[in-house]
């Protein structure tokens, strides 16, 4: 069975940058074959792996939603829609040596796209038997998921950083998780960017206060910075930098 995780969280937070170290940690520690998702509007991830971003889910879901409407439709006579999502799904997998990547990319627009939907909720479904685990980088709202487009999540881990806002919207994510029935059988906080990798009485006493599950910390980190600046890919950073470090600690206790 695949286990798929979901990391979600408000802008800012660094939650893309530790979605991809995470995957990579997972890869390195032998966990492959891994399917990631770009689920968040502002898709990014590809640059924190160093991967090419191709054509998205979104604009698939486009072209077909369009079909009926348009005076040339995208879809060649021969084929019915059911084929070309399937031809065209192949293409926007980005394949690397231990992990595949897609990218949801933009939401829909005005009109009914539930038939579109089911098309890429079951490419999405029939794709995800073929991975050990499914790792998926999503907007605070987590809609792919509310949608039932991606599949039920097995862990979500909400990243907030290390500020009182932070930690209340962490707290109202969790609390729409709960709200919406997700199923996740565990929900976890990570505190990012916290100085010396130590949370001060005042936001340790928010977390108590939004009663969410503190995971782990993770230290703010220069490297991080330097790698952003310079256009780096963030998995290449060393495995002994402290956010590496704090992260595999985290995982150790995911028992992942």
């Amino acid at each position: 069975m695949t286990y798929s995780i979901a990391m979600a969280g408000k802008g800012g937070t660094g939650k893309t940058t530790i979605c991809g170290l995470f995957l990579d940690h997972l890869i390195k520690m032998g966990k492959g074959p891994i399917l990631a998702v770009d689920a968040d509007p502002n898709s990014n991830l590809n640059e924190v792996l160093g991967v090419d971003k191709c054509i998205t889910l979104g604009d698939i879901r486009e072209e077909i939603a369009k079909a009926e409407v348009a005076e040339k439709s995208p879809i060649p006579v021969s084929m019915s829609k059911h084929e070309y999502i399937d031809f065209r799904f192949n293409a926007a997998l980005i394949e690397e040596d231990h992990y595949d990547m897609l990218v949801m990319g933009r939401t829909q627009g005005k009109g009914c796209y539930c038939y579109v939907n089911d098309l890429l909720r079951e490419q999405l479904r029939k794709y995800n038997t073929n991975y050990q685990y499914l790792v998926v980088d999503n907007e605070a709202g987590l809609e792919h998921i509310s949608r039932g487009i991606l599949p039920p999540v097995d862990l979500i881990l909400l990243v907030s950083d290390c500020s009182r806002r932070g930690i209340q919207a962490a707290g109202r994510i969790a609390q729409m998780i709960g709200e919406l029935d997700f199923k996740a059988k565990q929900v976890y906080l990570i505190v990012n960017r916290a100085p010396g990798g130590e949370l001060n009485p005042g936001i340790q006493a928010e977390v108590e206060a939004q009663k969410l599950s503190l995971i782990g910390v993770l230290p703010q980190d220069e490297k991080v910075y330097e790698y952003d600046a310079a256009g780096k890919p963030l998995v290449e950073l060393s495995l002994d930098t402290p956010v590496r470090q704090g992260l595999a600690e985290i995982i150790k206790k995911l028992g992942l």
